[in-house]
């Protein structure tokens, strides 16, 4: 079965080239030329990834992002004018895997594609086993068994169920999370957590990763957050 991708742009003859190298790649294209239809396509076509540019007549790029919303599942590449800084992090904000400048390489723009194409295979992979990967599966997203944190919606779930956290502790969980393995001395953790504000009074970590494991460790009776004596502390994959 192809890849089936939604282009969404309104200079024509660049959509046309973009389309044509796709095809020639064997993926499968769909065009959109303005933001409304490019809503209504996504939203009623199982796309496998939409490439969106930003500046679109009708509705622009962010706002078709923003309404496809924080759940929408299909991988979206903006493609933006070189200078729009605040475009693009605004795009990752709302959800996009990844950005391209204009003008680009085509042969930099399928890498990207085959990229983010890969992750979120990996992730839909990871969530329908029930022995999900350990570590970062995909840019801002790690998982530990049953455990997902997901650094863009800032959201922790837990076989499926949603844990609320302060943004300390969801910093604190997620620092854990990439350097899994690796043990943490309490001033690391203190000064990725706090900042220089809280240097010398390690207890507050301890006090984090208290609350953490009263959230989660208690509740779901699994022993995550492991205590290396005199040292710091660990998530390990085994």
């Amino acid at each position: 079965m192809s890849t089936h991708i939604l282009v969404v742009e309104d200079e024509e003859k660049l959509a046309r080239f973009t389309e044509l190298e796709l095809l020639h790649e064997g993926y499968e294209v769909d065009k959109a030329m303005d933001g409304r239809t490019a809503l209504e396509m996504a939203t009623h076509n199982n796309y496998d990834l939409i490439l969106l540019d930003i500046m679109l007549p009708g509705l622009n790029g962010l706002e078709v992002l923003r309404r496809l919303g924080p759940d929408f599942g299909t991988p979206v590449i903006l493609l933006t004018a070189r200078d729009a800084v605040m475009d693009k992090v605004a795009g990752l904000d709302a959800g996009a895997v990844d950005y391209i400048t204009k003008p680009f390489a085509i042969e930099e723009l399928l890498a990207r594609i085959r990229v983010a194409l890969k992750q979120h295979n990996k992730m839909q992979n990871s969530d329908s086993s029930g022995d999900v990967s350990m570590g970062r599966i995909a840019d801002g997203i790690y998982v530990w068994k049953g455990l997902k944190l997901e650094e863009k919606k800032h959201l922790v779930t837990y076989n499926g169920q949603e844990i609320t956290l302060t943004n300390r502790e969801f910093l604190m969980l997620k620092t854990l999370l990439e350097n899994m393995d690796i043990v943490l001395s309490r001033d690391t953790l203190l000064e990725k957590v706090c900042g220089y504000d809280y240097v010398g009074e390690t207890n507050v970590v301890d006090v984090y990763v208290r609350f953490l494991r009263s959230k989660i460790d208690d509740i779901y009776d699994i022993k995550m957050i492991q205590t290396v004596r005199g040292v710091g502390y660990v998530i390990k994959s085994e």
